[in-house]
C-alpha cells in the first residue's frame, strides 16, 4: 500500500489535467463603435454549446472551452447576425472587436423597457435574476433567496430543490469554507445580481465530466458589475430587558478580485452563525435519548447539529475571508472563524417504548443541560495554473475544538398503569478537546489529443478527540413493595484518534466524436483507535483511581480498500449518459488489547454499478436521472465492545462484529421554467435502500441481569447495541409549482410532497419493521411590489402515518401545521414597521404536547442621518408570551415527543450603521432596450 502511494504521489508531478482555454471579445455596433450591452453570443460545434450575453460594455468571454473548431454566432435586436468559424488549439483565443450592422427597422426611435424574467434554466443551471424579487433597502442574502421557488431555510440551513447546499460561492470564488450560512446572513442583497443553482461535481469530476458520486447541490451568487469595487457592510449594536443584548455586522472590502470580508456575532438571543462542522461530537452524556446517533444509527455520525430552537445559546464569533488572484496563474481563497458558545436547554421527553408484541413501557425524562464550546476553523483553496495543460489544486483545513458540558436529569420509567418500573437522578459532567486535519492535493494534464486527460489526487485526514466524563447517578427500582438502589460515582476518560489515508488516479480516453471513456483507480486506508478507561471512585483517597475493566476497552480498526473501475459517456450538452461499474474489495480488521486481546478480520468484495441519463425535453425543460451503488463502514465507536452505563436506565454498547453496509440511491429531477411568464415547475424524487443497515438491537430486561462483575440491568433497563439488518428504505418525492400573481404584484408557490421510511430494528430479538409516511404540502405568497412594501405569507401542513410490524395497537397518526405572515413597511423618509406573526398546532401527539400557540414579534424604527445609514429600532419578542418548541421522534424502538427551552418575551432597543462606499460604476455611452431574454 505504501510503495502504491508513493507511485501515486509522484504522479502528481508528471500528470496532467484538462486543458482550459478562453475565447474573449467584445460586440459594438459598427456605425460609432459603442459595445452593445446584452448581446447573444453562441459557440457551438459537434459537442458543445454555450451561449452567454455580452457585458454593458459589449465585452464577452468563454472560459473552459477545449481544443477544436467552433462557430461562433452574435446576435442583437436591430442588427445583423454576426457568424464566423474559429479555432481554438493550445491557447487563449482574443477574437478583440467585433462590429455588428444595423439591419431591419431601425430602433433609434423606439423604447423598449427591457425586463429580466425571474427564472431561467441555462443547461444545468437555474438561474434568478434579483432584480425580479423586491426586497427592502437592509435585506440580506438570505432574505432574498427565500422569495425563490425550490430554495428554503430550515433550521439555518439552506436547502435547494430539496437537497441541502453544501458550498455557496460569490462570483464562483470560496466564502467561508462550506458555511453556506455566512454568505446568507452577511451579504446584503443589494450587491446580488443572479442566484445560480446547479450540480456541483467535485474537483476531479469537474474535469473529466464524469459524475464520481462526491458531487452535491451548490449556489453561485453572481454580483452586480458595479457592486465589485468598494466597502460595504452593516454594523449593529442593542440592549433589552432580561438583559438580552446583540452586537456585531459585516464589513466587506472589494477590489476586483481581492475581496476581504470580516464577520461579527456577539448575543444571547440564539442567532448563531457556525455549522455542524463545527463540533466534532465531544458533547456531553447521560441522556435516555439514544435514538439513532452515537452507537447506533447509520453511519454513526458524530456531528451534533446546533438548532436555534433548542434552548437559549449564547454567542460569540468572529471571522474574515480573503480571496485574491495571485499574479495570472494563482487562484487563492481563505478563511478564519472562530465561535465560542454556550447553550442551556431545558427538555421534557415523554417516550412509549415497544417490549413485546402486546405491551410497552414508559419513560418521561426531565433534563437540564448547559453546553460551552470553543471552536477554531481554517479552510484555504489554491489553484495553480501552471500552463494551459498543467495545473495543481490544494485544499487544506483545520479545526480546533474544546467542550465544557453538564447534564442534570430525573427519568421515570413506568407500566401503563402509571406503575413505576425504575428511576434516576443523574448529573453528567465533561470535559474535551479536539481536532481534525485535512488536505487535498490534485494534480491535472490535458493531452494534445481532445478528450484525453490524466488527473491524481492524493487526500489525507488527522483527527483527534479526547475526553474526561464525570458521572454521579442514584438510582431505583421498583420490585412490588419492595425498592432496591444503585448508585454510580465514576470517571470516564477516553480518547479517540485516527488517521486516513487515499488516492484517485483517473484516465479519460475519447472514443468516436461523442464518446468517451473513463479509467479510475482509488485505494484507501483508515486507522482509527478508541481507548477508554473507566475509573471508580476511591473515597480514603478522594480520587477516581480504581480501574473498572469491565468498563474499559482499548481498540483498534483498520479497513483497507481497493477501488478500479471502468464508465461510459456518451452525447453532448443537451442529451447524455453515463453508466459505469466499479470493483471493490475491503478488509475491515478489528484489535482489540484491553482487557483482552483479540483480533477480528472481514473481508468484502462488491460490484458497484451506476447511470445517469440527462435530457434537454425543449428550450423550457430537461430531465435527470441517477443511479449509484456505494457502501459505508461502521465507525470505531460503534465497533468497540465496551458499555456505557451513564444512565443506569439505558446502556449502550458497541459491537465488532459489523459488517459494512451497501446502499443502492436512485433518482431523478424534472424542471420546466417558462421565462417569458415567470413560471417554473420542479418535480424531484430520490430513493434510498440499505442491505445491513446499521439500526439497533434493543433489550430489556425482565429480571435483574448481571452483565459484568460491576455492572447489573435492573429490572425493566435496556441494553442497546448496533447490528446490520436489511429492509432500510428512504423515499421523498415533492412537487413545486410557482408562478406571479400580477393582480398583487406577487410570486406565489405551491408545494406538495410525500415521504416514506421503512427502518428495521430487533426489539428482544423479536424483528421490528417501522414504517413512516408523511404527506405534506404547503402555500407562499411572497410580494414583489417595492422596496417600501415587502409581505410574505406561508403555510405548510403535515400528516404523518406511523405503523409498526412488532406491535399494531402502537400504530398512530399525528398532524402539524404552521402558518405564518410577515410585513415590513418603509417610508420614504425613514420610517419603519416591522411584523411577523406565525402559528403552530400540534394534534394526535401525548396529551401535554397537543399544542396551538402563536408567536407574534414586532419592530418599529426610524432611518436618518446621510443616506439614511442610520437607524434606531424598538422591537419586541413574542408579544403574546406563547412561545414552544415541541417534536415528535419516531424510530423502530419508540415514539418520543420532545419539548425543549426556548427564548421568551423580551424588548430590544438596536442601532445600526450601514457602510455603502461602492466605486462608481462606468457610465454607459449609449444605451439599446430590447424585448427578449438576457
Amino acid at each position: 500500500m505504501k510503495k502504491l502511494l508513493i507511485v501515486l504521489s509522484a504522479l502528481l508531478v508528471h500528470g496532467a489535467a484538462f486543458a482550459q482555454y478562453i475565447v474573449r471579445g467584445k460586440a459594438q455596433d459598427d456605425l460609432n463603435s459603442i459595445g452593445l450591452s446584452g448581446a447573444t453570443i453562441q459557440l457551438k460545434n459537434i459537442t458543445l454549446s454555450r451561449s452567454i450575453v455580452s457585458a454593458k460594455t459589449g465585452d464577452f468571454s468563454f472560459t473552459e472551452i477545449p481544443n477544436g473548431s467552433y462557430k461562433l454566432t452574435v446576435s442583437f435586436v436591430g442588427f445583423d447576425v454576426f457568424e464566423k468559424n474559429i479555432t481554438v488549439q493550445g491557447k487563449n483565443l482574443e477574437l478583440g472587436l467585433i462590429s455588428l450592422k444595423k439591419g431591419g427597422k431601425s430602433l433609434d426611435e423606439v423604447v423598449v423597457k427591457a425586463t429580466s424574467p425571474p427564472a431561467q434554466q441555462k443547461g444545468d443551471t437555474l438561474q434568478f435574476n434579483a432584480s425580479q424579487f423586491k426586497v427592502n433597502p437592509d435585506a440580506n442574502v438570505e432574505d432574498l433567496v427565500k422569495k425563490m421557488p425550490g430554495i428554503v431555510v430550515e433550521n439555518g440551513t439552506l436547502k435547494a430543490q430539496g437537497e441541502t447546499i453544501r458550498k455557496l460561492t460569490v462570483d464562483g470564488k470560496e466564502f467561508f469554507g462550506d458555511d453556506a450560512a455566512a454568505a446568507l446572513k452577511n451579504l446584503p442583497a443589494e450587491i446580488v445580481d443572479k442566484i445560480q443553482v446547479f450540480d456541483r461535481l467535485s474537483d476531479q469530476a469537474q474535469l473529466t465530466g464524469f459524475d464520481d458520486g462526491n458531487g452535491y447541490k451548490a449556489i453561485n451568487i453572481t454580483t452586480r458589475e458595479d457592486k465589485r469595487n468598494g466597502q460595504f457592510g452593516r454594523v449593529y449594536a442593542g440592549y433589552g430587558t432580561q438583559d438580552r443584548y446583540q452586537g456585531g455586522g459585516s464589513v466587506n472590502f472589494f477590489d476586483k478580485n481581492r475581496r476581504v470580508s470580516l464577520i461579527g456575532l456577539f448575543n444571547n438571543i440564539n442567532q448563531q452563525n457556525f455549522s455542524g462542522s463545527d463540533i466534532l461530537g465531544l458533547t456531553g452524556g447521560g441522556s435516555g435519548r439514544s435514538g439513532g446517533a452515537g452507537r447506533g444509527g447509520q453511519g454513526g455520525t458524530d456531528n451534533f447539529q446546533v438548532s436555534g430552537k433548542n434552548g437559549i445559546t449564547t454567542t460569540n464569533a468572529m471571522g474574515i475571508n480573503y480571496s485574491d488572484l495571485w499574479g495570472k496563474k494563482v487562484t487563492v481563497s481563505g478563511s478564519y472563524f472562530f465561535n465560542a458558545a454556550n447553550n442551556e436547554n431545558n427538555s421534557v421527553s415523554n417516550r412509549e417504548q415497544f417490549l413485546t408484541a402486546d405491551s410497552s413501557t414508559f419513560y418521561r425524562e426531565v433534563s437540564d443541560a448547559t453546553n460551552k464550546s470553543s471552536n477554531h476553523r481554517i479552510n484555504m483553496r489554491l489553484e495553480y495554473k501552471i500552463d494551459s495543460n498543467n495545473s495543481l489544486l490544494i485544499i487544506p483545513s483545520v479545526n480546533f475544538q474544546s467542550t465544557n458540558n453538564t447534564n442534570s436529569l430525573a427519568g421515570l420509567q413506568s407500566f401503563p398503569n402509571n406503575s413505576p418500573i425504575s428511576s434516576t437522578k443523574n448529573i453528567t459532567a465533561t470535559n474535551g478537546n479536539g481536532y481534525n486535519l485535512n488536505n487535498t492535493i490534485l494534480f491535472r494534464h490535458a493531452f494534445p489529443k481532445k478528450g484525453r486527460s490524466l488527473s491524481a489526487g492524493i487526500t489525507t485526514g488527522l483527527n483527534n478527540r479526547n475526553s474526561v466524563q464525570d458521572v454521579s447517578a442514584i438510582s431505583t427500582f421498583f420490585k412490588g413493595s419492595v425498592q432496591d438502589y444503585d448508585s454510580l460515582l465514576q470517571q470516564q476518560v477516553a480518547e479517540t484518534n485516527g488517521y486516513n489515508l487515499s488516492a484517485n488516479l483517473s484516465y479519460t480516453e475519447p472514443v468516436g466524436k461523442k464518446g468517451q471513456v473513463q479509467f479510475s483507480y482509488n485505494p484507501s486506508f483508515t486507522h482509527s483507535n478508541a481507548d477508554q478507561r473507566t475509573w471508580g471512585y476511591d473515597a480514603a483517597s478522594d480520587k477516581y483511581n480504581v480501574l473498572d475493566t469491565s468498563l474499559s476497552n482499548v481498540f483498534t480498526n483498520e479497513v483497507k480498500t481497493q477501488r478500479g473501475g471502468i464508465s461510459y459517456r456518451f452525447g453532448d450538452r443537451d442529451k447524455n449518459f453515463s453508466v459505469g461499474l466499479d470493483a471493490q474489495s475491503a478488509t475491515l480488521e478489528n484489535f482489540q488489547t484491553y482487557p483482552q486481546s483479540g483480533t477480528l478480520k472481514k473481508s468484502f468484495s462488491n460490484l458497484l454499478p451506476n447511470a445517469m441519463y440527462r435530457v434537454k425535453l425543449s428550450q423550457k425543460s430537461n430531465l435527470r436521472l441517477f443511479y449509484r451503488s456505494s457502501t459505508n463502514n461502521p465507525s470505531v465507536n460503534q465497533l468497540q465492545n465496551v458499555i456505557n452505563n451513564n444512565n443506569t436506565l439505558y446502556f449502550t454498547t458497541g459491537n465488532p462484529e459489523l459488517e459494512q453496509s451497501v446502499s443502492n440511491r436512485f433518482g431523478g429531477r424534472y424542471t420546466y421554467t417558462n421565462s417569458r411568464k415567470g413560471s417554473s415547475l420542479l418535480v424531484n424524487f430520490f430513493a434510498n435502500q440499505a442491505d445491513n443497515y446499521i439500526s439497533n438491537a434493543t433489550y430489556t430486561a425482565y429480571a435483574d441481569s448481571v452483565l459484568t462483575p460491576t455492572v447489573t440491568l435492573f429490572r425493566g433497563s435496556q441494553l442497546s447495541k448496533p447490528i446490520n439488518l436489511n429492509g432500510y428504505w428512504n423515499m421523498n418525492g415533492f412537487v413545486t409549482w410557482s408562478f406571479p400573481l400580477k393582480t398583487i404584484k406577487s410570486n406565489i408557490t405551491f408545494n406538495a410532497g410525500a415521504a416514506y421510511i421503512r427502518t428495521p430494528a430487533l426489539i428482544n430479538n423479536v424483528f421490528n419493521r417501522s414504517n413512516s409516511m408523511t404527506y405534506n404540502g404547503g402555500l407562499i405568497v411572497s410580494s414583489n411590489i417595492s422596496q417600501y412594501i415587502d409581505f410574505n405569507f406561508n403555510y405548510s401542513a403535515n400528516y404523518n402515518i406511523v405503523t409498526n410490524s412488532f406491535q399494531e395497537n402502537l400504530d398512530n397518526n399525528y398532524f402539524s401545521q404552521s402558518a405564518g405572515l410577515g410585513l415590513n413597511l418603509l417610508t420614504k423618509n425613514g420610517w419603519l414597521l416591522n411584523t411577523d406573526v406565525n402559528n403552530q398546532l400540534y394534534r394526535g401527539l401525548t396529551a401535554a404536547f397537543n399544542q396551538n400557540f402563536w408567536l407574534w414579534n414586532m419592530a418599529v424604527g426610524k432611518k436618518f442621518g446621510k443616506e439614511q445609514k442610520s437607524e434606531l429600532r424598538l422591537s419586541v419578542f413574542d408579544l403574546l408570551k406563547q412561545n414552544r418548541s415541541i417534536s415528535r421522534n419516531v424510530t423502530a424502538n419508540y415514539i418520543e415527543d420532545l419539548q425543549t427551552k426556548v427564548l421568551t418575551q423580551y424588548f430590544m432597543l438596536t442601532f445600526y450603521y450601514k457602510i455603502k462606499n461602492f466605486g462608481k460604476a462606468p457610465a454607459p455611452k449609449r444605451t439599446f432596450s430590447r424585448d427578449g431574454l438576457y
